[in-house]
């Protein structure tokens, strides 16, 4: 039996380039598990979310600075149309900081983030800027669908840096 062999760091920033939607988890100030659904976008080895300044992301992430994050990742094409096909998921653990709005402390933004917030909105947002740590954790990623029954070869561990 051929041995599937774990995606590279370079396929997962691909991946990560090339979605848009993730699950961003982290805890409130006293200690309460909150997620939510945001629209991302990657570039320079991480990745930004714009979110309203009184937002609970951006009054809450400042407290200890540490999120999680899950990015699916759709997968089997046309087959998906036809067959209840779960997406493949890459998850990490990362540090964020939450940058005022109207405050251009972010360096250069990636072009990307332009075209999920307008212009006129961008000054009154604040931008999460998010740095993936440790490891990035895949499932199903750079593994043919028939093997996803088999958590084993499913599985992925690959360093972020």
């Amino acid at each position: 039996m051929k041995q599937t062999q774990s995606p590279t760091r370079n396929q997962i920033w691909n991946q990560l380039t090339r979605a848009s939607f993730a699950v961003l988890s982290y805890v409130s100030p006293n200690g309460q598990p909150r997620s939510s659904g945001v629209v991302y976008t990657a570039g320079h080895g991480r990745l930004y979310v714009a979110v309203a300044p009184t937002s609970w992301k951006a009054l809450h992430i400042p407290a200890t600075d540490q999120v999680a994050m899950t990015v699916p990742v759709r997968r089997g094409g046309l087959l998906s149309l036809l067959f209840p096909i779960p997406p493949a998921t890459i998850s990490f653990h990362a540090r964020a900081v939450v940058h005022p709005a109207g405050r251009p402390a972010v360096g250069s933004l990636p072009p990307a983030l332009a075209r999920l917030v307008p212009a006129e909105r961008l000054a009154d947002c604040c931008i999460v800027e998010i740095f993936p740590e440790d490891q990035f954790l895949t499932y199903g990623i750079g593994v043919p669908l028939l093997k996803l029954r088999n958590p084993a070869a499913s599985r992925a561990r690959i360093p972020v840096a």
